[in-house]
């Protein structure tokens, strides 16, 4: 198909509602490491990552060569069979989880998926059926997880299901209670309580937080609120899901899960995205007594599966062999850097957040007010395009720049994108004041 034969294809064979970042849709045709080559040729430099997902380079050849090798070998027979790859892959994720305590492994599609598995886990296990999630969240797009997202823009139809319930989340820049941190108190982390008090019976089956929120724009939390809140949780006989679908897989530093920056023992988490390097695959993984509580047959046809799992096993090999958590580490504290210097040059620039190599611009009119820049990111978007770079945007303002490259990238990536961003800062802004 030519390049125009694909657009119109996109425009007329699929809902509408899978939307694209541009004015016209940008038609990627192959990617190497961290880069991608659209279908004119032009390279542009991926601080985005397929949303969260190329953790380990586009078109890894480490991971590709075993991919390509179970291909050959075994393509699919389904959990009723058991295969090699998903048994390596489930006793892999038992010694790396937190504390080595969640050790039996579901494997799914998506992560949506993996987070409807931990729900239906939860609720087995104590018997409860109310949840407790956090605003601003997002969790999915099946009917469950919108119900868990807390963004009017990501819940369509009629989705809302009883039994679920949010409390404040910890978004500081922001704080809803108009304080400052750590002045505060953490009073957003007591709001779970007050929650679980006021709107369930007061015996929840589980809480699910993303340790760092994605889709709201990286909000990152104060080191004391996940402590206090998973007392919080125990009190209330709830377990605590950890939601690593954009966290795990060392994205955050130096540590395989983003929920381990806090010292938080997990009963369940769930992830997905990196852990594959593009392909999918989803993982609920749980305390043994959790996971025993789900009696009864299930199935997911093509999770687990030998092609996934074997990526996913490759995946982990690969940022083991070559410490790539550490690089995360080091390399986004690099990022963060250069990203408080762009601020200190634009006053657009409102806040910089984020840990590891998953970093956020949030961009505001006026920095007194906050008021959200949300007039600029089109114009930025195409400003990024243009300078051949990618990124990401999200946020409830939709004013937010997310940034997660792979994992892999050394600091003169960081630099080469530091300067392309600057220039599109003020093309963007130039276009927007001649507009």
């Amino acid at each position: 198909m030519t390049k125009e034969e694909i657009l119109l294809a996109h425009r007329d064979y699929l809902y509408p509602s899978v939307f694209h970042y541009y004015k016209e849709p940008l038609l990627i045709e192959r990617g190497k490491d961290q880069y991608v080559w659209d279908a004119d040729g032009n390279q542009y430099l991926d601080f985005f990552g397929g949303i969260v997902t190329i953790g380990v380079g586009h078109c890894n050849e480490e991971v590709n060569r075993k991919v390509h090798a179970q291909l050959d070998r075994l393509q699919h027979v389904s959990t009723v069979f058991a295969t090699e790859p998903q048994a390596a892959l489930a006793k892999k994720l038992a010694e790396i989880t937190p504390g080595r305590k969640l050790t039996k492994s579901f494997f799914t599609n998506s992560g949506t998926e993996a987070n409807e598995t931990a729900i239906l886990t939860a609720r087995c296990y104590t018997g409860s059926t109310e949840i407790v999630g956090l605003r601003y969240a997002y969790h999915g797009r099946s009917s469950l997880a919108m119900s868990l997202t807390a963004q009017s823009n990501w819940r369509l139809g009629p989705v809302t299901q009883a039994g679920i319930v949010h409390a404040v989340n910890a978004y500081c820049y922001r704080c809803p209670y108009g304080l400052s941190y750590p002045s505060c108190g953490v009073k957003c982390a007591q709001d779970v309580e007050e929650v679980i008090r006021t709107t369930t019976s007061g015996r929840i089956a589980g809480f699910i937080a993303e340790p760092i929120q994605g889709v709201a724009g990286f909000v990152t939390p104060p080191k004391e609120y996940f402590p206090i809140v998973s007392d919080i949780v125990k009190k209330y006989g709830g377990l605590f899901i950890s939601d690593e679908v954009q966290t795990g897989w060392g994205r955050t530093g130096g540590k395989w899960f983003g929920i381990e920056q806090w010292g938080v023992q997990p009963d369940i988490i769930t992830s997905a995205k990196s852990l594959g390097n593009g392909a999918p695959i989803g993982l609920t993984v749980a305390r043994p007594e959790v996971a025993d509580s789900v009696k009864g047959a299930t199935i997911s046809t093509f999770g687990g599966n030998p092609i996934t799992t074997t990526a996913a096993k490759a995946v982990i090999d690969f940022i083991e062999d070559h410490k790539l958590s550490i690089n995360a580490a080091e390399v986004g504290a690099y990022l963060q850097d250069k990203l408080n210097e762009l601020k200190e040059k634009h006053s657009i620039i409102g806040d910089v957040r984020g840990m590891g190599l998953l970093q956020a611009i949030e961009l505001v009119e006026d920095r007194q007010t906050k008021k959200p820049a949300t007039a600029l990111m089109p114009a930025l978007m195409e400003a990024t395009r243009e300078n051949k770079l990618l990124v990401g945007k999200g946020g409830f303002y939709g004013n937010v720049i997310r940034l997660s490259p792979p994992l892999n990238i050394g600091k003169t990536d960081v630099d080469d994108f530091a300067r392309l961003l600057d220039a599109s800062f003020v093309k963007a802004q130039s276009a927007l004041a001649l507009a």
